[in-house]
C-alpha cells in the first residue's frame, strides 16, 4: 500500500504541476474551474478504487470493538485505536477532544406473550427507557394505529401495555412514535409502551433507538418488538382475543461519562484557519457492530483524507476528518465540536450518516451561489455516477455548524436497504460492499479537496443562517 501510494504521489505531483501551469494565474471564470481539477480528480478516483482499504479498515474497527454506545468501554477503546491509527497514517493533529456523554445500560430484557398462547417475543429496549419492576410488568395489551387511535380508545388504555402498530412510511414521519410513544401512552394511563420496529422490512429483527420522557408525565418502560409480532398481536385483537404480555427490563441510566470527538487533518498551505470538515459519528447503538450506522461513515471520510495525504495533495484550506461522539442518544459531540472550533471559519461541513452504499452525490444546504459552485465541482464525479447535487442536506452532527451559516452536505447513497438493518443486531460488516465503500471514499475525497482548494471560499447566505 505504501509503495503504491508513494508511486501515485509522484505521478500525481506531475499531474498537479501541469494543471497549475496550464491554469490562469487567477480563476475569474467559475465555469472553467472543473477543467483545472479534472486530471487531479481522475487520479483521486483511480487511487480510491484501486483497493478495498476502507472496507478492510472498517472490518478491523467493528470486529475488534463491536457496538460502541456512548459511555461504553467499547467506544473508548475504539477511540484510542482510531487516534493511534490516524497518527500511524501520518495525518496531522490526530487527537480526541473531550465531550461529556450520557450513559444508558440496557441490562437484561425480555417480553413473553402469555395469552392467547405462550411465545417469547424478540425485543429491544429503547435508549433512555426506565426499567420495569424486578418482577416485570404483566398486563393486557392494547394495539393502536396512531395517536388519533389512542385518543379514541383512551378509556381502554389505563393499566395496559400500549402497542403502536405504525407502518413505516418515511423514517422522519414514523420515528416520532419511537421518540414520543411512551409519553403519549403514559398520559392515558398505560403501564408500558411497545413499538412496531421502525423499518420497512423485517425478519423478526427488533430495532432500537432513542426515546424521550417529559417531566410532567409518568415514566413508563418502552421497547420495540418485531414487525411480524406486532401484526400478529393486532390480528389477535381484531379477532377479539385477550392479549397478555409479561415485560421485563433492567435498563438503567448512570452518571455522565467523559468521552471524545476524534479527529485529524491535513493543514491548509495558505489558509489553515479555514476548514472543510467531513466525517460521521463514531458511536453506535449497543447491538450489532455499528458497521453501517455509522462506522462506515467515519471510515469513508477518514480514508478520503488519508488518500489525499498519501497522494501528496495539500489544499489551500485545512481538510479535517471528525468522528463525532454521542450522535445516537444525545448529539453532544456535534455541539461540543462547534463550541471548541467556533473561532475557525468553516467553509463547508460534510457528513456521511446514511450508510456507505453506492453513492449518487450529495444533498446540499447553503446559498444559491454556493450550490452552483458545488454542482460544478461535482461534475468531476460524473465518471463514477456520484455527481448529483440536490437541494437540502446535511446531518445531525453538522447541524450546530449549519445553524451558524456554514454550508452543509450529506452524502447521498442508495438507501434501499439502510432501514432494513438500522439499529439492529444485523448492522454488521457483511451488509456493505468493498467497491461501494471505495466509491464513497472517492466521492468525498474529490469534493473535499476541490472545495478546500478553490481560490475563494463558498459564499454564504447574505443574511440569516444557511438554508
Amino acid at each position: 500500500m505504501q509503495s503504491r501510494c508513494s508511486s501515485a504521489s509522484v505521478v500525481l505531483g506531475a499531474v498537479l504541476a501541469t494543471a497549475l501551469l496550464a491554469a490562469p494565474a487567477s480563476l475569474p471564470a467559475q465555469g472553467a474551474m472543473p477543467d483545472r481539477y479534472r486530471a487531479i480528480a481522475g487520479h483521486i478516483i483511480e487511487s480510491a478504487l484501486a483497493d478495498s482499504a476502507a472496507y478492510e479498515r472498517l472490518g478491523a474497527l467493528v470486529d475488534r470493538f463491536g457496538p460502541r454506545l456512548s459511555g461504553s468501554d467499547n467506544l473508548e477503546h475504539a477511540i484510542d485505536w482510531v487516534i493511534a491509527q490516524m497518527q500511524a497514517d501520518g495525518l496531522e493533529k490526530a487527537h480526541g477532544e473531550e465531550v461529556l456523554v450520557p450513559v444508558w445500560v440496557r441490562g437484561e430484557e425480555s417480553a413473553t406473550l402469555l395469552e392467547p398462547r405462550v411465545r417469547k417475543l424478540p425485543l429491544l429496549g429503547l435508549g433512555a427507557s426506565i426499567a420495569t419492576p424486578a418482577e416485570g410488568i404483566t398486563a393486557p395489551v392494547l394495539v393502536v394505529n396512531d395517536y388519533d387511535d389512542l385518543t379514541a380508545h383512551a378509556a381502554d388504555a389505563k393499566g395496559k401495555i400500549v402497542l403502536w402498530d405504525v407502518p413505516f412510511t418515511t423514517y422522519g414521519e414514523t420515528v416520532q412514535y419511537r421518540t414520543n410513544g411512551a409519553v403519549a401512552a403514559a398520559r392515558v394511563g398505560a403501564v408500558a409502551s411497545l413499538l412496531r420496529s421502525v423499518t420497512p422490512y423485517s425478519q423478526q429483527t427488533p430495532h432500537t433507538g432513542a426515546m424521550r420522557y417529559e417531566d410532567s408525565v409518568p415514566r413508563i418502560p418502552s421497547a420495540a418488538i418485531s414487525v411480524e409480532d406486532t401484526k400478529m398481536l393486532h390480528r389477535m385483537q381484531d379477532r377479539g382475543q385477550r392479549i397478555v404480555v409479561r415485560l421485563q427490563m433492567s435498563a438503567q441510566t448512570l452518571p455522565d461519562r467523559m468521552s471524545r470527538n476524534v479527529m485529524a487533518e491535513i493543514t491548509g498551505n495558505e489558509r489553515p484557519e479555514e476548514v472543510v470538515v467531513l466525517g460521521g459519528h463514531i458511536d453506535s447503538w449497543d447491538v450489532g457492530q455499528g458497521a453501517m450506522d455509522d462506522g462506515g461513515g467515519v471510515v469513508v471520510a477518514w480514508q478520503a483524507v488519508k488518500l489525499l495525504h498519501d497522494l501528496g495533495l495539500r489544499a489551500r484550506r485545512t481538510i479535517r476528518v471528525v468522528g463525532w461522539v454521542n450522535e445516537e442518544n444525545g448529539g453532544r459531540g456535534g455541539n461540543a465540536y462547534r463550541a471548541a472550533h467556533q473561532n475557525e471559519r468553516h467553509v463547508l461541513a460534510m457528513e456521511s450518516d446514511g450508510g456507505v452504499f453506492a453513492p449518487s452525490g450529495f444533498g446540499f444546504t447553503g446559498s444559491a451561489e454556493a450550490m452552483a459552485i458545488v454542482q460544478r465541482v461535482a461534475t468531476l464525479l460524473a465518471p463514477i455516477g456520484s455527481d448529483h447535487i440536490t437541494r437540502g442536506g446535511g446531518g445531525s452532527d453538522i447541524q450546530p455548524l449549519m445553524r451558524d451559516g456554514v454550508p452543509g452536505m450529506g452524502l447521498s447513497v442508495d438507501g434501499t436497504r439502510y432501514f432494513y438493518y438500522h439499529h439492529t443486531d444485523s448492522d454488521t460488516l457483511d451488509k456493505l460492499d468493498p467497491r461501494e465503500m471505495a466509491l464513497c471514499v472517492a466521492t468525498m475525497a474529490v469534493l473535499a479537496y476541490v472545495v478546500a482548494d478553490l481560490p475563494e471560499p463558498l459564499p454564504r447566505e447574505t443574511s440569516g443562517p444557511a438554508r
